[in-house]
């Protein structure tokens, strides 16, 4: 264990450069090699299961003996079911087509001159995330097909877990003949070397993603001296609108708010048309109720669906990331639209409706990264993306937003060619 500053500064320094390095040999590394690669990898963690999930076990103990809420454990668990989830996912990346050399346009000048933009890997990318071990492969795998080298650094409560995992993605590589620097996780749980990945290891690390609450990623954004993927809480939205068909409403919100509730695509409030709220919202929040779901309600609600805990201000800026949702009343999508303006993070937010201009309307004001038309908010997921996975949500508006996988992990140059041509 490092006691020193100076020696936790020396190896970060160090991982840093040795990061720079691999990324080098990525950059030049073909499709064929990133993928099989990327399969080693599935390969790898499948075999280590046992050591995965005694990892596992012991991160569990230790979360369930501080009181870590219900739904940070499940966040945590890992089982067989998972694992394979993980090793899936593996090799549902290494099917992607290769980000890297992809020409995303291309044109011709009036003087005969080429001009062509292609995708480039950024270099090393820094992400800080906290609870959930399955980052760590998400992560590694997806910086290691768009071509950049890696540094990881989980949350103390999943550090054995995220250790094991990543001992088996470090086999894969060096199986597939790559650097196992390519992907590298901080040794140390010391909340000082958060600090020295956000000055950027003395200008090896080119973007830092934080994935995880909103503590960390107002650290992050505030101290980084490196370019920020923000990953905002999901503070998600559901909106049923008075062209609601009832079954969909009803089915529609439950999945969004407890197919599982911890993740970042959960939906957080409920809104209702006060033109159906006598004919849907009773439906809506005893289906709810009947899965286990606090309801907080506005006074509107609560006058008709009585007995519910009054939602305050506070609730409606609340990620729960649990079995508790906000609940208010709204007048049609206009004001949808401006309660969502006011709370939300920016996420992910759904509407329930038959009426095509209420959509058109809803998707042109709503200023958030995902909008979907009736479907579940936990589809906010690089994977139901067809993305073979994702690092995290991105909230802000430059360069990714929404999912962040490979394509959004590239950067671009320009290849310009010619036959001599001299500017006047």
């Amino acid at each position: 264990m490092l006691d020193k500053v100076s020696d936790l500064q020396s190896v970060m320094a160090d991982m840093g450069a040795r990061a720079k390095a691999a990324s080098r040999v990525l950059a030049q590394a073909s499709g064929e090699t990133k993928d099989a690669a990327l399969r080693a990898m599935a390969d790898a963690v499948t075999a280590a299961t046992p050591e995965i999930l005694a990892a596992n076990r012991a991160d569990l103990e230790r979360a369930r003996q501080s009181g870590m809420a219900a739904s940070f454990v499940d966040r945590l668990t890992l089982d067989e079911g998972r694992i394979a989830g993980i090793a899936a996912a593996l090799r549902d990346i290494a099917d992607l087509p290769d980000p890297v050399g992809a020409v995303t346009e291309e044109w011709t000048r009036p003087n005969g001159l080429t001009i062509r933009r292609v995708r480039t890997p950024i270099g090393t990318i820094g992400v800080i995330y906290e609870s959930r071990p399955n980052v760590t492969a998400d992560a590694g795998a997806l910086c290691l097909k768009s071509g950049n080298a890696v540094i990881l650094r989980g949350g103390s409560d999943s550090a054995l877990s995220s250790r094991a995992i990543h001992a088996a993605l470090a086999s894969g590589l060096e199986a597939a003949g790559l650097p196992a620097d390519a992907i590298q996780i901080v040794p140390v749980s010391d909340r000082a070397a958060v600090g020295e990945m956000l000055a950027g290891l003395n200008g090896a690390i080119d973007v830092i993603v934080p994935r995880g609450g909103r503590s960390l990623v107002e650290r992050v954004q505030r101290d980084a001296r490196v370019p920020v993927f923000a990953h905002l809480e999901g503070l998600c939205h559901v909106y049923v609108d008075r062209a609601a068909n009832l079954a969909m409403a009803v089915a529609v919100t439950l999945n969004s708010k407890m197919r599982r509730t911890g993740i970042c695509g959960s939906a957080e409030t409920l809104l209702v048309d006060e033109a159906v709220a006598g004919t849907h919202l009773v439906p809506i929040l005893d289906a709810l109720k009947g899965a286990g779901c606090e309801i907080r309600g506005s006074e509107a609600v609560r006058r008709l669906y009585p007995g519910l805990v009054p939602a305050s201000e506070e609730d409606f800026r609340t990620e729960y990331l649990n079995a508790i949702i906000s609940v208010e009343i709204v007048r049609g999508v206009e004001g949808a639209i401006e309660h969502i303006a006011r709370f939300s993070s920016g996420h992910t937010e759904a509407i329930i409706t038959e009426d095509a201009a209420a959509v058109e309307r809803f998707f042109n004001a709503v200023d958030s990264a995902i909008l979907l038309h009736n479907a579940s908010t936990q589809f906010a997921d690089g994977g139901e993306f067809g993305f073979g996975g994702e690092i995290g949500i991105a909230t802000g508006k430059m360069h990714a937003r929404g999912p962040v996988g490979v394509e959004q992990l590239t950067s671009f140059n320009y290849r310009v060619s010619g036959t001599g041509q001299l500017r006047p």
